[in-house]
């Protein structure tokens, strides 16, 4: 089996040397299931950004091929990747919205001569897997640190954290402890969960016996995120005065309207929001919008999604059309643009994007809608993930 893979990883890669008219690009994700929203809007940021842009670049015609994992299953990454780049002959592979399935699919990037431009998975380690990767989503290091100063300065001293067990939990965790200790403030308690985890009151009992004065908080956007918040609040740890504080993962615009009055005044940290008020984020929405069909479904992976585009566009015209990975990700290593969420670079070194973090507050409209309120930018923000597996 391993002899076969590896010839027809080759014969894949004699194939696709020349000249394409129709580029393929295949999407892996979680377009069934209990993460299928985030699927949804994976695609509803390549739509916007085809809508806004073609469907060609130069005389290629580029071409969407999409593949369902409900779930994390790396297995299954890595049959389905393989499956595109063999049979599908595609020549970027985008999307995946869980760390285990993109770390699974890195082993094939070199030897089938496709880049890999991560949508979502938000471990620091996955660029260091393949030269062949580049992100256009974040990390929990990116996205956690802020909110650890935030938590400091507003009086919060002792805290108690409570991830999900993987990759990008593990990281918030030790991004979150990382900038509240470096602060003066102490971790009094580090929980893990396991990923599917749906019951929380056993840790609302935790929290409430640890006797910390607020909760550092990550899991995996999608139901889990919502029944957390919920049994927050319901355990009664709100009305006790314990803190919230969480990257925006947990604060999802989806999920708002399920929360309700429950999450007014929640703060998060994170890359984008649905309602930042730039004349480009603008454009994005209405064409996202249209994409998705129902404006409350609207989330931060659709901008991943439309970033993504953008640079797989970039890399297409710069190889003319042509099969040739490490020119396509040479191409876009520094590149600048104005994204939807403000401005956005493709650090040169790690391939990882550099972005304005936003503190964000949620607020009622006067439409009666909930929305996250950008009320604080840190500016410029790199992944200092990467600098702490050094």
């Amino acid at each position: 089996m391993k002899t076969f893979t590896i010839a027809a990883l080759a014969a894949a890669l004699l194939g696709g040397v020349a000249h394409a008219d129709t580029i393929k690009v295949g999407v892996v994700g979680p377009f069934s299931g209990p993460f299928a929203l985030q699927g949804k809007n994976f695609k509803a940021g390549i739509d916007a950004y085809m809508a806004l842009n073609g469907n060609t670049v130069g005389d290629d015609t580029i071409e969407i091929i999409y593949r369902d994992i409900p779930t994390a299953d790396p297995a299954q990454s890595k049959a389905l990747s393989q499956e595109l780049v063999v049979k599908e002959g595609v020549q970027y592979l985008a999307g995946f919205y869980f760390t285990p399935d993109a770390m699974a699919a890195t082993p094939l990037l070199e030897q089938a001569n496709v880049p890999m431009v991560v949508m979502n998975a938000a471990t620091s380690a996955i660029v260091t897997k393949s030269p062949y990767v580049v992100r256009t989503s974040f990390t929990t290091w990116q996205t956690s640190t802020p909110i650890a100063k935030v938590a400091f300065d507003g009086g919060t001293k002792k805290v108690i954290s409570v991830v999900s067990d993987y990759g990008p939990g593990v990281d918030a965790e030790a991004a979150f402890k990382a900038g509240f200790e470096k602060a003066g403030g102490a971790v009094v308690e580090a929980i893990r969960m396991p990923l599917q985890t749906n019951d929380f009151s056993p840790i609302m009992q935790r929290i409430k016996d640890s006797g910390a004065e607020g909760v550092f908080a990550f899991l995996p956007s999608g139901p889990t995120t919502l029944g957390f918040v919920k049994a927050f609040n319901e355990n009664g740890l709100k009305d006790a005065g314990v803190k919230f504080f969480a990257p925006g993962d947990l604060t999802q615009e989806s999920d708002l309207p399920a929360l309700g009055e429950s999450a007014l005044g929640l703060q998060t940290t994170f890359h984008y929001a649905v309602s930042h008020g730039s004349a480009e984020n603008k454009k994005f929405v209405e064409a996202a919008v249209k994409a998705i069909g129902n404006p409350a479904e609207l989330s931060f992976p659709s901008v991943g999604a439309y970033d993504g585009m953008h640079v797989i566009y970039k890399m297409i015209e710069a190889t003319g059309g042509e099969q040739d990975a490490a020119k396509a990700v040479e191409a876009v290593k520094g590149l600048s643009w104005e994204s939807p969420r403000g401005p956005v670079t493709i650090d040169p070194e790690s391939r990882h994007i550099t972005q304005n973090i936003y503190l964000r507050e949620v607020a009622k409209a006067e439409d009666g809608t909930y929305y996250n309120k950008e009320i604080q930018t840190f500016e410029k923000q790199g992944d200092p993930g990467l600098a702490a597996a050094k």
